[in-house]
């Protein structure tokens, strides 16, 4: 079966990323394909590499990061939440006239076509948070 997850909440205040981590892990380990994975909304803040959390709380940037090399997998933070929320790939910086970009490695920004098309794409679009 062909996936596509949408996040809509953030790291560290919801479940929802939690969850859908463990999901799409879950999905691959068993074979299934994901088409993409689209953070949305809060769900954006699961890609800034500025993220630092305790030694003793698990990194769900870095788990993310890591999937998405592992399994090839494509990871888009949409682009107006995410400038909403002050993260910005190279271009988007660059763009904006900002000296810095903190976009997680794996994550790429896009617009709300790429959850369309993923939709489409996909047997089953799960969603997780509000």
């Amino acid at each position: 079966m062909k996936f596509a997850v949408l996040i809509n909440e953030g790291p560290y205040t919801h479940q929802a990323s939690d969850s859908a981590y463990h999901f799409t892990k879950a999905c691959l380990d068993k074979g299934h394909d994901v088409f993409r994975v689209f953070f949305y909304n809060d769900g954006v803040n699961n890609g800034t590499r500025l993220t630092v959390p305790p030694q003793d709380d698990r990194n769900l940037q870095k788990n993310w990061t890591e999937l998405a090399e592992k399994h090839d997998l494509d990871m888009v933070v949409c682009i107006a939440a995410a400038q909403r929320r002050g993260i910005l790939d190279e271009n988007e910086a660059r763009r904006q006239g900002k000296d810095a970009d903190n976009i997680a490695p794996g994550f790429r920004i896009s617009g709300l076509g790429q959850l369309v098309e993923a939709g489409i794409a996909a047997d089953r679009l799960v969603v997780f948070g509000d």
